[in-house]
């Protein structure tokens, strides 16, 4: 009986529709007025020079374990010339490759351990899977957000 459940409670799960996050949804409702439309810090109170990640913020824990679809570009980590296999996801092309990073909050890292071609990752992509409220430090940025990635999805923003 126990084996049943179990089944059926991971194809409900496999089979529902993930919820469409926004990168403002990443940032607690009490914090907001702290970001620009870009999910930057509207103003630097912490003495950061500009090339460094302002740590301003924090992330939403109630967002852990949630099934999520989020809109992204892509910073490869780990891969080769075919697949790529860790990244970061930001929220606006040029993120972390200009300075400064976004703050920790507005960057996720994915690991995807199937592989994503990397033809499919230079436009802005979705990635669907488990998200955790979970900090993930990098050698470009720290990440406040970590997505077993499930599936990439092509953009529509319809």
């Amino acid at each position: 009986m126990l084996l049943c459940v179990t089944l059926f409670s991971f194809s409900v799960w496999s089979a529902q529709a993930p919820q469409t996050l926004d990168w403002m949804d990443l940032i607690p409702q009490k914090e907001r007025h702290q970001f620009d439309q870009k999910g930057m810090p509207a103003v630097s109170h912490n003495g950061n020079t500009p090339a460094q990640q302002n740590h301003i913020g924090s992330v939403r824990p109630e967002l852990d374990g949630k099934f999520v679809k989020i809109p992204g570009f892509v910073i490869p980590l780990e891969g080769d010339d075919q697949t790529i296999t860790e990244f970061l996801l930001v929220p606006y092309f040029g993120a972390c490759i200009h300075v400064p990073p976004p703050p920790p909050n507005q960057i996720i890292y994915v690991k995807f351990p199937q592989g994503a071609p990397v033809q499919e990752l230079w436009d802005v992509i979705y990635v669907v899977g488990k998200l955790k409220a979970e900090p993930v430090s990098s050698d470009v940025a720290d990440a406040g957000y970590k997505i077993e990635g499930s599936r990439i999805e092509p953009y529509d923003d319809q």
